[in-house]
């Protein structure tokens, strides 16, 4: 995905080169994160608040928002007007962001107006991910730790040919990690706890999506990948899907010329 341009302009929420310099520095709602997908509504990406700000203040995207059983698209301005009237009956797990003339709530989902590109498939293997999938807890003596006081384990050694996969790695306290040394836990006469396994979404956004908070995202994340993509979003708007889209990005093209 392309880097999200410079953000601009005195009437929006942010000033150019510094997102932070127009809002609270040590605001929680900085610390969620957004859903982002493609031009037909495909989720292709997550980023933080200020990039999805910063990427909807640049017309880029518009945000994706559940109203009563129906998908709403706002553009930044649009989506701040509604939030000026929501701002006196806020949700307990809504986001919120003050900047220095109005509140504006966090979107969880964007939709990028010009990226067509499609969702990758598989997860990629990374430190996060396997503390993620093990629950920060030591596959050998079960223990729950911090993620500094945790290592990575190869179940078996690269010096015996030990594979770089999510079915060979686990989460290894450093006691455990050390008392095994280059052998096998048989060898070494410790257990797994589980047996190691490739999951099948990313584990941190798997606990994501346990959080009442980013429950708009399963019906982009589990509907729409495992019905069938595109076909699967015709349900959830209407029939005429495509010309919607077709329509809708023309509307954008005329706004940005003019």
């Amino acid at each position: 995905m392309s880097v999200a341009p410079r953000i601009m302009g005195p009437q929006h929420l942010c000033v150019q080169g510094d997102f932070s310099m127009a809002i609270a520095l040590r605001s929680e709602a900085l610390q969620a994160s957004v859903l982002v997908l493609n031009r037909l509504y495909m989720a292709v990406h997550i980023v933080g608040v200020r990039r999805a700000f910063g990427l909807l203040t640049s017309q880029h995207a518009e945000v994706i928002h559940l109203e009563e059983g129906v998908y709403a698209n706002y553009n930044f301005d649009s989506w701040r007007e509604i939030s000026e009237l929501r701002a006196d009956d806020k949700c307990l797990h809504d986001d919120w962001i003050r900047a220095v003339n109005f509140e504006i709530q966090v979107p969880r989902v964007i939709r990028l107006f010009f990226y067509d590109r499609m969702p990758r498939h598989g997860v990629r293997l990374n430190r996060h991910g396997v503390l993620a999938r093990d629950g920060h807890r030591c596959q050998y003596c079960g223990r729950r730790l911090s993620a500094y006081m945790l290592s990575l384990d190869h179940v078996i050694p690269r010096s015996r040919g030990g594979m770089d996969t999510w079915e060979n790695i686990v989460c290894a306290c450093l006691k455990c990690n050390v008392r095994k040394g280059g052998r096998t836990p048989r060898e070494a006469h410790m257990r797994l706890i589980r047996k190691p396994f490739r999951p099948k979404r990313s584990p941190m956004l798997a606990q994501k999506l346990n959080s009442p908070k980013y429950e708009s995202w399963g019906v982009w994340l589990n509907g729409l990948s495992e019905i069938g993509g595109t076909k699967a979003v015709k349900s959830v708007f209407s029939d005429n899907f495509h010309d919607r889209i077709g329509q809708h990005d023309k509307n954008v093209e005329q706004i940005r010329a003019g």
